[in-house]
C-alpha cells in the first residue's frame, strides 16, 4: 500500500525554500575565514598560493588588505581586537607585537596546535618572540634580521675580506675610504639608521648584544641599559662611529636615506635588512651593481653577532569562531612547500631554516646561505607589553648619548633605567 504525502502549499514551499538558502548561507560562512594582511608585493603569487589552499580544502579565505607601515596595521589590527570583533580569525603579526597582545588576552595560545617538535624547523630567535611565558602565540611566516652589506669589489681592491669585528670594519672603512676619496669625496665608510626612531632601537641593539650587553633582566623584570658592557658598545658608537667612519648625517637617517647613500656609491658599509639586497643589485636602481655581498653584522671582541630580529607571524584572534579552520589555513600558508614557493617566485625569506638548504632555492637566490647564517644569529627585541613606550625611552637616550660628544653616558642611563622600571611598575599595577 502507497502511502500518499499531502501536497505542499505555496507558503510552506516558500518557507522550506527560504530554510535551505539559511542553511546553504551558514554553511557558507562556517567554512569562510578572515585575514588581514600587508599589502604583498607578488599579488598573483599570493592569488594562486590562496586559491590551491581553498581547492584543497573548501574553505574560503576573504582577504582585508591592511598598510605596509608596521605602526598602521598594528592600529588596524588592535582597534579590531579591542572591539572583539568575531569576524577577525586569522592576521600578520610583527615580531614585536605578540606581548602586548598576549597581555591584553587578544591572540590564542597555539599549545593544542604547535608543540614543540613542530617548531624545530624554524628559527628560533623568530620562536622567542612568539613565545610568551612558555606559551607559543605565534607562527613565523617571514624572516628579517640586521645584515652588514658592503662594496666588495673595494674590499677585494684592497684586500679586505667581510669584518668579523667593529674594530676590523673601522679598519678596512679607513683604510679604503683614505685611498679612494680623492675621486670619490662623498665617500664614506660605514652607513645605517640612527635616526629617533625604531631603526635606531634596532641598530644599537646589534652593537651592545654583540659586546654581551644585556637590555633587560627577565628574571627580575628591571631594565638594564647602564650595564657596563651596554655603555662601552655606546661610546664606540659616539666615539668611533657618529661622525668619524658614518658621517653625522646619519643621525638623521632611516632605511630609505641610507640605503641611497650606498647605492650612489658613497659608502663602503652598510647596516639594513633584507629586502635591500634586491635593490642594491638592480642596475635601473643602483649604480654599484653587482659589486655588493652580504655578511653577519660584526661584534666587538669579547663578544659574538648579534642581529635584530624583524619579520612576520601568523596568529589567530581569540575571538574567532573559526579557531580550527584557521589553523588550516596558518599550517598550509607556513608549510615547507608553499615557503619554497614563496622564496623561488618572490626571493621571500622564509621562516624555517630547511628551506634555506634546498638546492633549487640556493640556486636561485645564492645569497640564502649568508641570510641563514645572519638569521641564526638573530635575536628579539625585549618582550614588554607596551613596547612602543619602552622602545620611546631607549630611542631618546640612544639619540642623547651618540649625539653630543661630550655626553654624560651613565648619568643617561641611569635616568632611561628609571623610566623603564617605572613604566613595567605601572604596567604590574594596571595602570597605564
Amino acid at each position: 500500500m502507497i502511502t500518499r504525502l499531502p501536497r505542499l502549499t505555496s507558503k510552506l514551499k516558500r518557507s522550506l525554500l527560504t530554510l535551505l538558502l539559511l542553511l546553504a548561507a551558514n554553511s557558507s560562512i562556517a567554512d569562510e575565514i578572515n585575514f588581514v594582511m600587508w599589502k604583498p608585493d607578488h599579488p598573483e603569487v599570493w592569488d594562486r598560493i590562496l586559491s590551491d589552499f581553498e581547492r584543497q580544502t573548501g574553505v574560503k579565505v576573504r582577504v582585508e588588505i591592511g598598510p605596509n607601515s608596521s605602526t598602521a596595521a598594528h592600529a588596524l589590527v588592535s582597534q579590531k581586537l579591542k572591539n572583539a570583533d568575531p569576524d577577525l580569525d586569522v592576521f600578520m603579526m610583527d615580531v614585536i607585537w605578540p606581548s602586548e597582545f598576549v597581555s591584553a588576552n587578544w591572540i590564542e595560545s597555539l599549545y593544542l596546535f604547535f608543540p614543540p617538535q613542530d617548531q624545530a624547523d624554524f628559527f628560533p630567535a623568530a620562536i622567542s618572540a612568539c613565545t610568551i611565558e612558555g606559551k607559543i602565540y605565534g607562527v613565523p611566516f617571514e624572516t628579517s634580521g640586521g645584515l652588514l652589506f658592503y662594496r666588495k669589489d673595494l674590499l677585494d681592491k684592497y684586500g679586505f675580506g667581510p669584518p668579523a669585528t667593529w674594530d676590523q670594519l673601522v679598519e678596512e672603512a679607513e683604510y679604503i675610504v683614505s685611498r679612494e676619496q680623492s675621486h670619490n669625496p662623498a665617500l664614506r665608510g660605514y652607513c645605517g639608521q640612527f635616526k629617533q626612531y625604531e631603526g635606531l632601537v634596532c641598530n644599537m641593539q646589534e652593537f651592545l648584544l654583540g659586546n654581551r650587553g644585556k637590555l633587560f633582566d627577565d628574571v627580575e623584570r628591571k631594565s638594564t641599559i647602564g650595564f657596563p658592557a651596554n655603555l662601552h658598545a655606546v661610546r664606540y658608537v659616539r666615539d668611533k662611529i657618529i661622525g668619524k667612519v658614518a658621517s653625522r648625517g646619519v643621525l638623521t637617517y632611516e632605511e630609505p636615506e641610507s640605503l641611497h647613500v650606498f647605492i650612489q656609491g658613497h659608502a663602503v658599509f652598510l647596516r639594513d635588512w633584507p629586502y635591500a639586497w634586491e635593490i642594491a643589485n638592480n642596475p635601473r636602481e643602483s649604480s654599484i651593481a653587482g659589486k655588493v655581498d652580504i655578511a653577519v653584522i660584526p661584534h666587538f671582541t669579547a663578544g659574538d653577532s648579534a642581529s635584530t630580529l624583524g619579520g612576520w607571524q601568523f596568529a589567530l584572534s581569540t575571538f574567532s569562531r573559526k579557531k580550527t579552520l584557521a589553523w588550516q589555513f596558518i599550517r598550509y600558508m607556513t608549510s615547507p612547500s608553499v615557503q619554497k614557493t614563496f622564496a623561488l617566485e618572490t626571493s621571500q625569506r622564509p621562516s624555517r631554516r630547511s628551506v634555506y638548504n634546498d638546492p633549487e632555492v640556493l640556486s636561485g637566490n645564492p645569497h640564502f646561505a649568508q641570510l641563514r647564517e645572519a638569521f641564526e644569529k638573530a635575536r628579539p627585541r625585549p618582550a614588554i607589553p607596551l613596547y612602543p613606550l619602552y622602545s620611546s625611552i631607549q630611542q631618546r637616550f640612544y639619540q642623547a648619548a651618540i649625539v653630543y660628544p661630550d655626553s654624560s653616558l651613565e648619568a643617561l642611563a641611569a635616568e632611561a633605567d628609571r623610566e623603564i622600571d617605572r613604566l613595567l611598575k605601572l604596567m604590574s599595577e594596571g595602570k597605564p
